[in-house]
């Protein structure tokens, strides 16, 4: 197959463009790589179509390797005869492969191949010309007890299954069957007998019925899942079959004897038995894959704007994770995340506890200089929140925020590996607290370290495609990491992994490395490192900073192999390269085109010269802070009308929730984003954005709260 003109035309691209892309992928380079320091040789293209290339060029290598296989099957049997080949080498993909591949592909015993054992193919063949009138004394020559056959009926019987099956693996009628599919078929969704009271979570989907071409992701998802749990029965077929067989006896039939009988009755049964469970499975998958892709989409958004929210930077936190009968867990840290102390405080056992433990909180923000405090939003958040309020803290001066922290995920960190790595002496109340503070600091160095699916930002996560998941949750863990770019001196392993080109074996050798020979004092030195070659650090180096550095550009995204370049230009308007980054004045007498070489472009000039400008800007927004209302901090404080401010917590296809400090997450639906009809969440909000909203419906039995974003100030 050629791949580069197949992909092309796919991807709407140009065939240039996709040689030299694929070319790059093979040779070792990443994406991110490609992205930011190959754009001549890609036509500029961006990570999303780069990502595209490589997920495509995968599946038609596997189409390829699937193909291999079922010629090697066939030509075992002896039946590959040149047309069957050619249709084969010509398929373009698995469906087609495999409607080929099925009159040859072994299988367990059916009715069709126990007829055909008994000696009955015959009679169908004969039957199939249609062209006798009298199949009572046709079939007579095939009565055999020796064979099983004791009268016309059971040969009759059998022949019908033969050619059943012969119908149903016939790839025109394969092909119509699905087109008929493609056209009407309904997701029909019932609920199972007698699971009316345990599957209440299902009662909107108990007697559903809408096209399945147009069912949205979200209501699959649901549907499919409330089978799996055996509470719904769910079906996908035409409404109608009558078209369907109109369409396949027009196919098989063309005579008007006993013999057309025969085979229109085995028409009906190939349909309903064999062809149509065929086609609903396949429908079934491609509507599972649609519906994975879709939501896999959401959860990656979510994840990208999860790890690029607004970092705190580095101070001193004093970080909390609260909680009523066991306390509140308190752990300092200065501002580089490290661990400095950790109590326990117990304000919510007494008026009595309330005041020691405020007295504790102020005394531990003076003793250790604490710059904010991040605190936990599960189980008595707010009411730690409330706690921190009454302290009167002595900042000499200075301001302290107070900021409620996502905890999605720290419990899975905190009993992770990971954790018990760096905390090997501590429980999982201190880890979980310290991940909470660190969270506030550096979102991105902290969540990297927990598998995406824990991070609580997805829309059916467990019911997807987990390898898909897996991939597609990396990719964009990959992408972030290296946008904003990772200081080599104080990265964990775990942040290292991520890195371009250099994966967790290297990020180990990186940190080994580190602990016995102090800092890096440049990129370059990163060649030392056991195991890390030239190919790993051409992937690698532009996209890790080095602050102790004597060279400027070791703190940019400017990549090695561009620094005699940069020294060149710096050269050409009389200064040193310190000089150049200094000194805007002297950037504007650059003239980029005087620069420009056969594999250095426009593109890559001007990002150079945006990194002169800005050396190593981190591409994420300002930190903003955020404060519930401290009027409502339960469901019950709650009233219709209400405007409230919120947080974004989740995105999906249907709307957003919104944490409004109650413990439980309203839901803005995405006909209440905007007085505008909304297709997609995402063009109105963001994760973490701050909004406000209005309470529409409370619902205290079933805890769930309707949100509105419509005509609010």
């Amino acid at each position: 197959m050629n791949y580069i003109a197949t992909i092309a035309e796919a991807l709407h691209l140009g065939v240039r463009q996709v040689e030299k892309t694929i070319e790059l992928l093979e040779s070792g380079a990443t994406v991110p790589f490609i992205s930011r320091y190959r754009k001549e040789a890609t036509g500029n293209l961006n990570e999303v179509q780069i990502a595209a290339i490589r997920d495509l060029l995968a599946k038609l290598k596997e189409v390829d390797r699937r193909r291999e296989s079922i010629l090697q099957s066939i030509g075992e049997q002896g039946k590959l005869m040149p047309e069957l080949e050619k249709a084969i080498l010509e398929a373009r993909s698995i469906t087609e492969l495999e409607d080929l591949y099925l009159p040859y592909k072994p299988k367990r015993k059916t009715r069709a191949s126990a007829a055909i054992e008994r000696g009955l193919e015959p009679l169908a063949d004969e039957i199939l010309k249609q062209q006798n009138n009298n199949v009572e004394k046709l079939a007579e020559r095939f009565v055999n007890p020796e064979n099983e056959v004791h009268n016309t009926d059971q040969a009759l019987a059998g022949a019908r299954d033969i050619i059943a099956e012969r119908v149903a693996e016939d790839i025109t009628a394969r092909n119509k069957v699905r087109n008929i599919f493609r056209r009407s078929a309904m997701l029909v969704s019932k609920v199972a007998k007698g699971k009316e009271e345990e599957g209440g979570k299902f009662q909107s989907w108990f007697d559903w019925s809408e096209p399945a071409t147009k069912a949205p992701s979200h209501r699959v998802l649901a549907m499919f899942r409330g089978e799996e749990e055996g509470v719904l029965r769910v079906k996908i077929a035409p409404a109608d079959d009558e078209p369907t067989f109109e369409a396949l006896d027009r196919q098989f039939l063309h005579g008007n004897n006993e013999a057309t009988q025969q085979v229109s009755l085995a028409v009906r049964d190939g349909y309903k038995r064999l062809l149509a469970p065929s086609i609903e499975t396949e429908f079934y998958n491609q509507l599972k894959e649609k519906a994975d892709k879709e939501a896999i989409k959401v959860f990656a958004e979510n994840l990208r704007q999860l790890l690029l929210a607004s970092p705190l930077g580095q101070k001193r936190i004093l970080a909390i994770d609260p909680g009523f009968r066991t306390g509140c867990k308190c752990v300092c840290l200065d501002a580089q995340g490290n661990l400095l102390h950790n109590e326990t405080i117990y304000p919510f056992s007494s008026v009595r506890d309330e005041r020691e433990s405020i007295k504790k909180l102020e005394n531990l923000v003076e003793a250790f200089k604490i710059e904010a405090i991040a605190i936990g939003n599960g189980t008595a958040g707010r009411e730690t929140e409330e706690v921190v309020g009454k302290c009167q803290f002595n900042t000499h001066g200075g301001k302290l925020i107070a900021v409620m922290v996502s905890e999605n995920g720290a419990s899975v960190y905190s009993a992770s590996d990971v954790a018990r790595e760096e905390f090997p002496e501590y429980d999982v109340t201190v880890r979980g607290a310290v991940s909470i503070g660190r969270r506030l600091m550096d979102p991105l160095s902290e969540l990297v370290k927990i598998d995406p699916k824990s991070i609580g930002v997805g829309q059916y996560q467990h019911d997807v495609d987990q390898t898909l998941l897996k991939d597609s949750l990396n990719d964009v863990v990959v992408s972030c990491v290296n946008s904003v770019g990772v200081e080599l001196n104080t990265a964990s392993k775990e942040l290292l992994s991520y890195v371009s080109g250099i994966g967790p074996a290297l990020a180990a050798n990186i940190v080994d490395y580190r602990f016995a020979e102090g800092a890096f004092t440049s990129r370059k030195e990163l060649l030392k490192v056991p195991r890390l070659g030239e190919k790993a650090f051409e992937q690698c180096a532009g996209f890790l900073r080095v602050r102790e550095s004597k060279n400027p550009l070791d703190h940019s995204a400017v990549h090695p192999e561009r620094y005699a370049l940069v020294e060149k230009m710096a050269k050409a308007v009389g200064t040193t390269v310190e000089g150049l980054m200094a000194d805007k004045s002297l950037r504007d007498k650059i003239d980029i085109n005087q620069f420009v070489t056969p594999d250095c472009g426009l593109p890559t000039l001007q990002d150079i010269m945006k990194e002169l400008d800005k050396p190593g800007l981190d591409p994420r927004t300002k930190f903003e802070v955020f404060e519930f209302d401290k009027n409502v901090t339960r469901i019950e404080d709650l009233q219709e009308g209400m405007v409230l401010p919120g947080i974004v917590t989740n995105i999906t296809a249907f709307g957003a929730f919104v944490d409004i400090g109650v413990h439980q997450d309203g839901l803005v639906h995405i006909s209440q984003l905007a007085n505008r009809r909304v297709n997609d969440p995402n063009e109105v909000v963001k994760l973490h954005q701050h909004v406000r909203v209005k309470v529409t419906e409370v619902d205290f039995k079933r805890r769930r709260i309707s949100l509105s974003m419509k005509n609010v100030d």
